[in-house]
């Protein structure tokens, strides 16, 4: 592998982040080009509001967030949002689709936004070809999510952030799913940080960090 070292893309210093009660505090991570981290640990925890505070939704209490050295809370809403549509993917749990738009013009708007051409390749190793021209509700949960992981790569973003991704497949489509981004990740020199609850996911990943007790531990 390339050594990309002293390219950091992400660096979150010092994060700490409380609602009615404490999730975490004095969290540092960097993330480099070609690495996949993977989040883990207990329902509650803060998984996803730690994925929510680097990927630029979520102001935590205290600590900062860089991408590309920009302090990604520190700069006006305008370049926050011109960064987060160059450079940033998110994958939620929900897919987030847009319902009066069928499963092609779901993937126009990403494509449009970024400037980047729809691939059929992708497509068709998603399975998802076939059904371009139906209507978001006329697919299953397992098309629409993979449809939105496609929308997301279609973006062609250098961080991925991803939230339980694969919660609605089936284990072998989920390999397959998982293996894509994987691949996207080391031929675009980009990054994956991945919340999962699923072990075997998380073990094919650089990194596994175990978020328990207010603080993230690195156990891989």
């Amino acid at each position: 592998m390339e050594d990309f070292s002293n390219n950091i893309l992400l660096e979150a210093s010092h994060i700490t982040h409380e609602f009615d009660y404490p999730l975490f505090e004095d969290i540092s991570l960097s993330i480099y080009p070609q690495q996949t981290i993977a989040i883990t640990g207990q329902s509650g925890t803060g998984k996803s509001t730690l994925l929510h505070i680097l990927s630029t939704l979520l102001k935590p209490n205290s600590g900062e967030v860089s991408i590309e050295n920009q302090n990604i809370y520190n700069i006006k809403d305008s370049k926050q949002t011109k960064l987060r549509r160059e450079k940033i993917g998110i994958i939620f749990q929900a897919h987030y689709l847009f319902r009066g738009f069928n499963a092609i013009e779901n993937l126009e708007v990403s494509s449009i936004l970024s400037q980047e051409p729809i691939s059929q390749e992708l497509l068709q190793r998603f399975k998802i070809s076939h059904v371009m021209n139906q209507q978001i509700g006329e697919l299953s949960g397992g098309q629409q999510q993979r449809l939105s992981i496609a929308r997301v790569l279609t973006k062609k973003p250098k961080l991925i952030f991803a939230d339980e991704p694969t919660g609605n497949l089936d284990t072998a489509t989920a390999d397959e799913v998982m293996s894509e981004i994987f691949d996207y990740i080391k031929k675009s020199n980009g990054a994956l940080v991945l919340v999962t609850h699923d072990d075997n996911i998380a073990q094919k990943c650089d990194s596994i960090y175990h978020l328990q007790n207010n603080r993230l531990m690195k156990v891989k």
